[in-house]
C-alpha cells in the first residue's frame, strides 16, 4: 500500500500492488465547497491488469449511532438517510444490500479504465440533479490549480502542501478549525486528549500570518476576516476559540464510545471557559502582517483597535496562557501584546501609534520587572523560574531586538534545557528526561528555527527546519507533537500551526539575516 497527494492540494492516490494487478484510487472532496453538503470523489483506476475491488458503504451519523435506513435505488442511485443527514450514492448500480444493511459492490475495471464511485451527505434533501463525475473532478481539479503557488521557499513542495492543508482546514467564512480530528491520545492513559476541530483566534493568525509572507492573499483574508468579525462582536470578551461559523465551542464531554487505544472519547473543548491574552496580541501581528500587503480596511482598523483597548484593560489580568493552563501572568502572553502592540502602531496615525506604542513600553518594563529570571532569560511567570520554549515567539515577532540580552539568553536556555536532537519540547513538566511527559513540540521546532535565523546563525536555523519538517507521516501530515525515541506522530491531526509555521519558515530563511535592532 502506498498513496500521495497531487501537487498543491488535497486530491489524495490510494495505491495498492499485489502479484497480479496495480490499482488506485483518486479521492478528494469535491470543490467548490458547498455549506450544506460534502461529495466524496472516488476514481479506481486498474493501472496494470483488470482490477477486481470490493466496495462497502456503511455510513452512520452521529458517531455511529445512526445507520442506514428508508434507502431506495432508482435509475442507477442509491439514496437513504442517516439520522439527520440524507445521503445518495452513484456510480453502484450493481450494488446489493447485505444482511447487516450495508451496501456491497463487486467491481471488476479492465486494464487502463477506471470507475467513479460519488458519494453526497447533506443536511438537506438531495434533489438537484447528480454532476457527472467527470465534471465534478474537473471543477476540483481547476479550483485547486487556480490557488496561489508557492515558490521561492527552501522547500517549494512541502510549503505549497502545507498552505493545501491549511485551505483544507479552513471553511468557507473564514473560519479554520485547528485539527481535523479529535481524541487522539498524545500519551498513552495521560488523560491527554483534546478535540481540536474548532476555530483559534491564535492559530488562525499564525496562518495568516504564514499566508502574508507567501503570499497566499486567499488563507490571509480568510483570517482576517474571522479574526476581524469576532473582535467587532465580541470586544474584550474575546474567546480563545469558535466554532468555523462564529458560534460558541460545546463544553467538553463524553460520548460513551471506547475511544482511541490509551486514549478516551472526549467532545468539547475547555477552552471555551478560558481567556488567553496573547489572542490579542496576535490578532494585532495579524492585522500588521496584512497591512504590509495592503489588505487591511476600516472594519479591520475598528478591531485592531478593539484588540489594543483590550490589552490596555486586560493585561494585568491573569489568563490561561498559549499552553492553557491555570490562570497565571503568563509571560509569554504580555510580551505577545508587546509585539503586537508594536507591529500595528508601525502603520497607525500619529496619535493611535504614540498611545500604542507607549502601552508596549509599558508592559514591557513591568514584565520586565516581574518575570525576567536571574540569569537575564525570560521566566515563564513572575512565580515560576522555568524556560519555556513559547517565550521565543515574541522576540521572533519583535518585541524585543535580536540582540537584545534577554532574547538572546531566553534562546540560548531553550536550546540548553529543552532540545533534544534537533528538536524542541514546550517546558519540563517534572525532573523526568525530554520526552518522558510529551512528545517533542513541532511547532517550537520551527519557532526555533527562526529564533536561529534571526540571530544570524543561518546554518543552525536550516538544520532546525529541516529536522522538523520530516517529523511527518507517509502523506506530508503533522501531528502536534513527536515521539523522537519512537520518530511517531502524537495527538490529533493535522495540527493547523505547524503546518502554519513551516509555511513560514520556509520563506523566512531564504534570506540572510544578522542581528539588528
Amino acid at each position: 500500500w502506498g498513496g500521495f497527494y497531487e501537487p498543491g492540494s488535497l486530491i489524495w492516490h490510494s495505491r495498492w500492488t499485489t502479484t497480479s494487478q496495480r490499482i488506485e484510487c483518486r479521492e478528494a472532496l469535491a470543490m467548490p465547497a458547498d455549506d450544506h453538503a460534502v461529495t466524496v470523489l472516488r476514481r479506481v483506476l486498474a493501472v496494470e491488469g483488470d482490477a477486481s475491488v470490493h466496495v462497502v458503504l456503511d455510513p452512520r451519523a452521529g458517531f455511529g449511532k445512526h445507520k442506514m435506513v428508508e434507502v431506495r435505488h432508482a435509475d442507477g442511485i442509491w439514496s437513504g438517510r442517516c439520522g439527520r443527514l440524507h445521503w445518495r450514492w452513484s456510480g453502484a448500480t450493481s450494488a446489493h444490500r447485505n444482511d447487516e444493511g450495508q451496501l456491497e459492490l463487486d467491481l471488476k475495471v479492465e486494464a487502463g479504465g477506471h470507475h467513479d464511485l460519488v458519494f453526497e451527505i447533506s443536511d438537506q434533501k438531495l434533489t438537484a440533479p447528480l454532476p457527472e463525475a467527470e465534471s465534478l473532478w474537473a471543477a476540483t481539479s481547476s479550483a485547486w490549480s487556480s490557488t496561489q503557488k508557492v515558490s521561492g521557499t527552501l522547500a517549494d513542495r512541502d510549503a505549497e502542501h502545507a498552505a493545501a492543508v491549511l485551505r483544507g482546514l479552513t471553511s468557507a467564512g473564514g473560519g479554520m478549525v485547528a485539527g481535523a480530528t479529535m481524541a487522539l491520545p498524545e500519551h498513552y492513559e495521560r488523560g491527554k486528549n483534546y478535540d481540536y476541530r474548532y476555530a483559534w483566534i491564535r492559530d488562525q493568525c499564525y496562518a495568516g500570518q504564514a499566508a502574508a509572507v507567501t503570499g497566499q492573499l486567499d488563507l490571509l483574508d480568510a483570517a482576517v476576516q474571522f479574526v476581524t468579525a469576532r473582535l467587532l462582536s465580541d470586544g474584550d470578551q474575546l474567546k480563545p476559540a469558535y466554532t468555523v461559523d462564529g458560534g460558541p465551542v460545546p463544553d467538553e464531554h463524553s460520548l460513551d464510545l471506547p475511544g482511541y487505544p490509551g486514549g478516551s472519547d472526549k467532545v468539547g473543548n475547555w477552552v471555551n471557559n478560558q481567556f488567553q491574552l496573547d489572542a490579542f496580541g496576535e490578532a494585532l501581528l495579524l492585522f500588521a502582517a496584512a497591512t504590509r500587503v495592503d489588505r487591511l480596511g476600516t472594519d479591520q482598523w475598528v478591531a485592531a483597535a478593539h484588540a489594543a483597548d483590550a490589552i490596555e484593560g486586560r493585561h494585568n489580568q491573569p489568563d490561561a496562557g498559549i499552553w492553557e493552563l491555570d490562570n497565571q501572568r503568563w509571560t509569554h502572553s504580555r510580551l505577545s501584546c508587546v509585539a503586537g502592540l508594536r507591529a500595528i502602531a508601525g502603520f497607525a496615525p500619529a496619535p493611535l501609534a504614540a498611545r500604542w506604542s507607549s502601552l508596549a513600553d509599558s508592559i514591557l518594563a513591568e514584565t520586565s520587572r516581574t518575570s525576567l529570571h536571574p540569569t537575564g532569560r525570560w521566566q515563564r511567570t513572575p512565580s515560576d523560574p522555568r524556560i519555556d520554549s513559547a517565550l521565543l515567539i515574541p522576540a521572533v515577532r519583535g518585541a524585543l531586538p535580536a540582540d537584545d540580552p534577554r532574547t538572546v539568553a531566553t534562546l540560548n536556555a531553550a536550546l540548553a534545557e529543552l532540545s533534544q536532537d534537533g528538536y524542541m519540547y514546550r517546558f519540563r513538566e517534572d525532573d523526568k528526561p525530554l520526552g518522558m511527559s510529551e512528545g517533542a513540540f513541532l511547532l517550537c521546532g520551527f519557532v526555533t528555527s527562526l529564533a536561529l535565523h534571526q540571530q544570524g546563525r543561518d546554518l543552525d536555523a536550516a538544520r532546525w527546519f529541516e529536522r522538523n519538517r520530516a517529523a511527518c507521516g507517509t502523506p506530508g501530515i503533522f501531528a502536534e507533537e513527536f515521539s523522537v525515541q519512537q520518530r511517531q506522530l502524537r495527538g490529533n491531526l493535522p495540527q493547523a500551526f505547524v503546518h502554519a509555521l513551516l509555511l513560514e519558515s520556509s520563506q523566512r530563511l531564504t534570506t540572510p539575516l544578522a542581528p539588528q535592532h
